[in-house]
């Protein structure tokens, strides 16, 4: 998974960092709330965590802009020393998936990691439309509407354009697509992406007529925007 980190502590989150890659995820890390939000804006990512407690803001106001500024629901670990009950009761209430309180246990984290990103895949999986004019997904049947007309797609095609829609706005690396759609890492290099966005971009229609523009990124990847 690509995550990124919100801790102010420099030494803690360079080892949360270091465990997080020592599992395979791709991690970012972020000592400010502005930083952190910037980035939340320009990249994408499958997983948050966040400290409570920051020099700049606090993280269940970076917390807030989550959820009113990301369009899906990516799933929020806080780490914090805050263990009070009325604590924990209010980082659920406002958007965080799970709750973890310092010193860290390395174990108990990639536990908790884990167990979110498993979540949020069935999650996706489960029954339920996206809507972006003139777009429509439905993740039940796994098909795209343009306008009321389905298009016909393979399944990695469905995967791809589900992925781009849900990250609208955002450059999204070829390493984090084949990541998400593909379940490869990220280091393999491969035209397949390439192949695959040409595909959706015709098939779909994705063009300033239809409101919408798929982007090449150079040396980066591609963005998903919608034009007003």
């Amino acid at each position: 998974m690509r995550i990124a980190l919100l801790e102010d502590d420099v030494e803690l989150a360079n080892m949360m960092q270091l465990w997080l890659e020592a599992e395979g995820h791709e991690c970012s890390s972020f000592e400010t709330g502005q930083n952190y939000t910037r980035a939340l804006g320009r990249e994408s990512y499958d997983l948050l965590i966040i400290d409570w407690m920051l020099p700049d803001t606090s993280g269940d106001e970076v917390l807030g802009w989550v959820r009113e500024h990301i369009d899906w629901p990516i799933p929020v670990l806080f780490v914090t020393q805050r263990d009070s009950k009325e604590d924990i009761v209010k980082a659920l209430e406002i958007g965080a998936d799970d709750y973890m309180i310092k010193p860290v246990n390395r174990m108990e984290m990639m536990a908790r990691v884990n167990a979110l990103g498993r979540r949020a895949q069935v999650n996706q999986e489960k029954k339920g439309t996206l809507e972006a004019d003139p777009y429509m997904i439905d993740f039940g049947s796994r098909r795209i509407a343009v306008a009321g007309k389905s298009v016909e797609m393979t399944q990695k095609e469905f995967d791809l354009a589900s992925f781009l829609f849900r990250n609208v706005g955002r450059v999204i690396s070829r390493g984090h697509i084949l990541e998400s759609v593909w379940g490869q890492s990220a280091q393999i290099t491969t035209r397949t992406v390439d192949t695959h966005i040409s595909r959706i971009r015709n098939k779909l229609h994705l063009s300033p007529e239809n409101g919408w523009k798929l982007t090449a990124i150079y040396q980066h990847g591609y963005r998903l925007e919608r034009i007003e």
